[in-house]
């Protein structure tokens, strides 16, 4: 029979996937270097092979390291679910979470049927509007969490997730290369417009509006339609959609943070159950941050 795995082994795992580095792997963990390699060739004679390769001073995973990293999060995940089912199991009440429709429709159905099966007796309310006007609503003791892109304007958030930024065309569409480049935006202000536009601008492509949505709904209808090109975060890319690069002469785009912030009201256990249930499950994903200080991206005005 074979040995059962240890939690830390995997623990240390999808640490050092996050950060590719050893050293901020033992840092984040409070172990040394030779203490983390151990626990990786633990993790890889248990696997039965290799869970990375190097590409010059790269961490690269392998394929069968993909498939483990991904039982790993899984098992990492509903080991966090049991803990906060077994700490806190009489919690009830309402919880009230705001965020933008594109988090609401690709981030947050695993979020919330997981919490559902750790809280039964917690109903969730969610709103979507644009992050600014969540914003507001938290001020105003309206919503109890709010789930939005970072931005300098926002203080005092948790940042949770980083999303990376792509450009998406309609599959069989060549209208990217049109000149000027018809895009499919968010409303002005808003974080994803201001990263495209301005890295359109840094490499001297021109480029007109041909769509603006305050809705994801409304950047997909003019991708699939075949009359735009759109920014989103990878995580909302569908089938039908294809992601642009540098060969076909659009520029590499940064990532945004994913922030979490609290209502300064009276103290809601379900409110705070739910924000770190949030927080772990992020910590266990591929968008799980570099870092856990929480910068904002640069950019002004208000934005998704």
């Amino acid at each position: 029979m074979p040995a059962p795995l240890d939690l830390r082994l995997l623990q240390a795992f999808i640490v050092l996937v996050q950060t590719g580095s050893f050293s901020e792997t033992s840092r984040r963990l409070g172990r040394t270097q030779p203490a983390v390699s151990l626990q990786l060739q633990r993790l890889e004679h248990v696997t039965g092979a290799p869970l990375f390769t190097r590409v010059g001073r790269k961490l690269v995973l392998t394929d069968h390291g993909e498939v483990v990293l991904g039982y790993a999060r899984t098992i990492m995940s509903l080991q966090n679910e049991l803990l906060a089912r077994l700490a806190e199991p009489k919690i009830d009440g309402q919880v009230i979470l705001g965020t933008p429709d594109l988090y609401a429709a690709y981030l947050l159905p695993a979020i919330l049927s997981d919490f559902r099966r750790a809280y039964p007796n917690v109903n969730v309310e969610l709103r979507c509007a644009l992050s600014s006007k969540l914003m507001s609503a938290l001020g105003q003791d309206e919503i109890d969490l709010a789930m939005v892109t970072g931005m300098p304007a926002f203080k005092n958030g948790e940042l949770v997730a980083q999303e990376q930024l792509v450009w998406v065309t309609g599959e069989t569409s060549a209208v990217h290369n049109e000149n000027p480049v018809p895009l499919a935006m968010l409303p002005p202000g808003n974080i994803f417009r201001d990263f495209g536009l301005a890295a359109l601008e840094r490499i001297g492509r021109t480029w007109r509006l041909s769509c603006v949505s305050e809705s994801i709904g409304g950047l997909q209808a003019a991708v699939f339609a075949g009359i735009a090109v759109s920014v989103v975060g990878r995580s909302s890319v569908l089938p039908g959609m294809r992601e642009l690069g540098r060969s076909d002469s659009f520029p590499t785009l940064p990532k945004v943070d994913l922030m979490l912030y609290r209502a300064a009201r009276r103290p809601n256990p379900a409110a705070e159950a739910m924000a770190n249930f949030i927080v772990r499950h992020f910590a266990n994903s591929p968008l799980a941050p570099m870092g856990r200080a929480a910068p904002t991206q640069a950019g002004s005005g208000s934005h998704e």
